[in-house]
């Protein structure tokens, strides 16, 4: 998903701020609770399981969105890989940014379909 399909202009017009990590920095823990996903503006993130990177993050891909759709805890742990400035996308901001720009819901249901089918071929 390293393709600019999303919109960083539209968060902007709604008021929404970017965060930024340095190089290292701890996004969220495995098993911390979870209300928001997030796009990558610029930089890299990696997702940790099992002391692993199980995936590399770059600009314009998407983290974090199962916690924001079941409300459950993370399941793996994200950290900036380099300096990295990131858009969070809670369930207001996903709602506006649905509005906005339908083909967001598909993207991000695209992305789900996509690391589900990895996760079957790794079973």
């Amino acid at each position: 998903m390293s393709k600019a399909w999303f919109d960083f202009d539209l968060l902007e017009e709604g008021g929404f701020k970017l965060r930024s990590f340095a190089a290292d920095e701890k996004i969220f823990l495995s098993g911390d609770a979870g209300s928001e996903m997030f796009v990558v503006k610029s930089g890299k993130v990696h997702i940790i399981t099992g002391g692993m990177v199980v995936e590399h993050i770059e600009t314009n891909g998407l983290f974090g969105e199962m916690a924001l759709i079941d409300g459950s805890p993370r399941s793996a742990t994200a950290k900036a890989a380099e300096a990295t400035e990131v858009a969070p996308v809670d369930r207001e901001t996903f709602v506006y940014l649905v509005q906005k720009n339908p083909d967001f819901a598909i993207e991000v249901m695209q992305l789900l379909t996509k690391r589900i089918r990895q996760m079957n071929e790794y079973l």
